[in-house]
């Protein structure tokens, strides 16, 4: 057992674990509405979108997760904004904001000589260089991200299977639509320092997706969802000790296989269902 348990008994490993399983547990609340929604390339927008407020930060000798705060504010304000255009799709102005955000971050980047290594974090990330301050950060993070989901948990359900219902409800589907976006942001700024930003949708998506045909409730969704994200965590980094492979991919990558392995358990539990005779009358 010394193989499963020994990495575990290292200081940093530790805390990348914790930090994994909080992320885990933050992107799980937010992903489970973005795979209900169909959302997935707005998480991808929205987490590339932070390059040029982590680019500026790193320039002036800030604080890099002020500035990617700052970069999720200016995106979730534009993707709200673009959305009320009634000529222009939800898809072009992401895509719009998309581009512009990730021209503007290169732009930055090519005016500094040394951000190579910086940006090799923003895109990959480290979750094995984990401090405790933000393990800190974390769980204050998971706990934002709680109650926006407790307090709108009935109006982004009703969202998700018929706005148009949400406003005879009196719901402000607009309101819920922003706020969405805002618990989406927290989770992205949340998990880019752990897994990187090409790599947090790894995390966001591929678990609650994998839990969508076990769960029979949107929080049950969450639940397993968190559960899956904290094992391909756990396992992830125990093999990336081993094979001295990237953490964060390695943490990614099994998250992604999760989701074939449940999807493929689901259609042969569905194909047995079928097989099953009908009991006699």
């Amino acid at each position: 057992m010394e193989w499963l348990t020994g990495p575990f008994e290292v200081t940093f490993v530790q805390r990348a674990l914790w930090g994994g399983m909080l992320v885990s547990a933050i992107c799980a609340l937010a992903g489970t509405w973005v795979v209900l929604r169909g959302m997935a390339f707005l998480g991808d927008a929205m987490s590339h979108g932070l390059l040029p407020g982590v680019a500026l930060a790193a320039l002036l000798g800030g604080n890099l997760l002020v500035g990617a705060l700052l970069s999720a504010a200016v995106m979730t304000a534009g993707v709200t904004a673009l959305g009320r255009t009634p000529r222009l799709s939800q898809d072009t102005g992401i895509g719009l904001l998309f581009v512009g955000m990730l021209s503007l971050g290169v732009i930055i980047v090519s005016r500094s000589q040394s951000f190579a290594v910086d940006l090799t974090g923003f895109l990959f990330g480290d979750v094995l260089a984990v401090r405790e301050q933000d393990l800190v950060l974390l769980g204050g993070a998971l706990l934002l991200a709680l109650t926006v989901s407790a307090l709108g948990h009935r109006a982004f359900l009703v969202l998700a299977f018929d706005p148009r219902k949400a406003r005879t409800l009196g719901l402000r589907p607009r309101v819920a639509h922003a706020v969405l976006l805002g618990l989406l942001a927290l989770a992205i700024v949340a998990s880019f320092h752990i897994v990187g930003t090409l790599l947090v949708l790894g995390l966001l998506i591929a678990p609650p997706a994998a839990a969508l045909p076990w769960g029979r409730s949107v929080r049950a969704v969450m639940a397993i969802a968190a559960l899956l994200g904290a094992a391909a965590t756990f396992f992830g980094l125990l093999l990336s000790w081993h094979l001295s492979t990237a953490a964060g991919a390695t943490v990614s990558a099994l998250a992604v296989g999760l989701f074939f392995l449940s999807h493929l358990a689901s259609g042969l539990r569905h194909r047995r269902q079928r097989r099953r005779p009908e009991p006699q009358t």
